[in-house]
């Protein structure tokens, strides 16, 4: 039997070599939730492997249920009838058996029916999923609509919402886009307002929304009236009932199975979730920093099931006498994938861990407040982590979804005409992948997102660390060139510092997110290519061609090449 997870060793090696005692110990409470839930580990050991089993299931369910519907649920799609929003049969079936395997409130505390496991868990599981069918992950990848609720929202809405997402008996959709307000949401409009009994009112239109058609809504409205701007918007829960009209649903290049809906809302009932004026600055920054990150690992799983058509293709396909996977050119690309996959995956769940330790440092320090006790360390973690992850979310989403075109991109070319057509799968791959960095934050606004940390050389000391290391045999030429990278960089930063201008700023920032990423990524690398030697080659691979590419970025701001794109106004008039 087919099995996302057990048949890919580069998960495997991840899984293996996870660093999470300190925030296991922060999810359960030390093991005491072993003395009330039957299920709860009673030490880390057996925390990782009640996660084993888990994502072994998850990935039979993606190989052997999911992957198989994928391609009728793309010509299926979904339908609009009487206002309501009908699945595509493969995904109605495929949500039922992930609600059976309860896998569908994964991070949720068990109070609430929930598996209690940490982010980095289920990124895992969004990854196989995705390899399975990007569509399908777009609905059970908003279980960070009832985390957002669990985090922000009071104990009557967790319980009234929180058992029905993790049962899988309801669904969910964060409802922020509108019409003229794309990525631009403090230009937000729809009306939240109080009726006369003191209940609030949603009124207006929003667009684009992923599963609009969900049974509990995340709603961004503006709660203050006259106001223009982030700090007049709230957060509302509600459900989708009658007052909830699904308008239209999108008709898009890819991921088909994904219901993408206009949604008016006629004087709907909802509640507030957290404090008013705190919905855009506070809490849907959060839910989007969790999409994106969701958002990455469904670019990784896209890519891994490109890589594995192209693999699978190129050892069949004979041309010239031999079969394509021998000739280099093609060999190379594939070899190309390979490093991109390892690497991507090597960021990936890095960036999981710091966010789980970012949310579980801070959950530690909020309850030793509330006990009158020193929160002063927890706090302190949770800071240096809620610092670094904020620049490592912004990151992930542009190098992964980037990569993900690439990918899909190269195994279409080495299919050939036949990848052109619609009896392979890595046409649908192709088209899935290239929403991946335009939603959440197209990869322009990630890089925006990343720039200011950059700028600040927020880890230069995790930099000079690890430049202090000896690397043994071969490795140490490795970190030699780890280290040209990082001069290139300093030398980079520096003229943009010295510059002072907001605009050359803003032009220079792509290429220094990009070679901030190839130190944190080569760094992560040599780590693990100490304790692997099959990681010895992709370490090498990628630092070569980082180096390269380093050098390049570092022209492009040391020569002052950039003075067409700041005066572009002109050029293009």
């Amino acid at each position: 039997m087919p099995n996302f997870f057990t048949d890919n060793p580069d998960l495997l090696f991840h899984f293996d070599h996870l660093a999470l005692e300190e925030v296991v110990a922060l999810v359960e409470h030390d093991y005491q939730q072993a003395s009330v839930y039957d299920d709860a580990p009673t030490d880390y050991a057996d925390a990782v492997q009640n996660y084993r089993e888990v994502l072994t299931l998850a990935g039979q369910i993606a190989a052997d249920f999911i992957a198989p519907r994928a391609a009728q649920v793309d010509v299926e799609g979904n339908r609009l009838e009487n206002d309501r929003v009908i699945y595509a049969t493969g995904i109605r079936e495929a949500l039922d058996r992930l609600g059976q395997a309860e896998l569908m409130g994964v991070t949720l505390p068990r109070k609430y029916g929930g598996l209690n496991f940490p982010t980095t868990i289920y990124i895992m599981a969004i990854e196989m999923i995705s390899r399975a069918d990007a569509s399908l992950m777009n609905l059970y990848g908003l279980q960070d609509i009832a985390e957002t609720i669990n985090r922000f929202g009071n104990e009557a809405q967790r319980e009234q919402f929180l058992p029905q997402f993790a049962s899988g008996a309801c669904t969910g959709a964060m409802v922020l886009t509108e019409p003229d307000a794309g990525s631009d949401l403090q230009a937000v409009k729809l009306q939240a307002y109080e009726d006369a009994e003191g209940t609030w009112r949603l009124r207006g239109v929003k667009r684009f929304i992923t599963n609009g058609c969900g049974d509990i809504l995340l709603v961004l409205a503006r709660s203050e009236p006259g106001s223009k701007d982030g700090r007049g918007l709230s957060l509302f829960v509600c459900r989708s009932d009658e007052t909830v009209k699904v308008r239209r649903i999108e008709h898009k290049l890819g991921i088909h199975g994904s219901p993408t809906c206009e949604l008016q809302f006629n004087d709907t009932p909802a509640q507030l979730v957290g404090k008013r004026k705190f919905g855009l600055i506070k809490y849907v920054m959060d839910l989007m920093n969790g999409a994106r990150l969701g958002v990455a690992a469904q670019a990784l799983g896209i890519a891994q099931a490109a890589y594995e058509e192209a693999v699978r293709y190129a050892r069949a396909r004979r041309q010239f006498g031999q079969v394509i996977a021998n000739l280099p050119v093609v060999a190379n690309m594939l070899i190309d994938m390979r490093v991109a996959l390892e690497s991507n995956r090597s960021l990936l769940y890095a960036v999981a861990q710091w966010v789980d330790r970012r949310d579980k440092y801070g959950e530690r320090a909020a309850q030793l407040r509330e006990r009158g006790e020193s929160s002063a360390e927890a706090g302190e973690r949770a800071k240096q982590a809620t610092q670094v992850a904020a620049l490592l979310t912004p990151l992930v989403k542009y190098v992964l979804s980037e990569s993900a075109n690439k990918i899909t991109y190269d195994a279409l070319q080495i299919h050939g005409g036949a990848g052109y057509m619609r009896e392979f799968p890595i046409e649908r791959l192709t088209r899935d992948a290239r929403v991946t960095n335009i939603y959440e934050g197209t990869s322009q606004l990630q890089i925006v997102a990343a720039s200011g940390p950059v700028l600040k050389d927020l880890l230069g000391e995790h930099f000079a660390a690890a430049e202090a290391k000896e690397y043994p045999g071969h490795l140490s030429g490795l970190a030699a060139k780890l280290q040209e990278i990082r001069r290139l960089f300093l030398d980079s930063r520096e003229v943009v510092v010295a510059k002072a201008d907001k605009g050359f700023e803003e032009v220079a920032a792509r290429e220094l997110v990009d070679m901030y990423g190839y130190l944190f990524v080569g760094y992560l690398l040599l780590e693990q290519a100490q304790v692997d030697s099959r990681k010895v080659f992709i370490a090498k691979r990628y630092i070569v061609s980082a180096l390269a590419e380093a050098r390049k970025r570092a022209e492009l701001i040391t020569g002052d090449n950039f003075a067409d794109v700041i005066h572009a106004d002109k050029i293009l008039s």
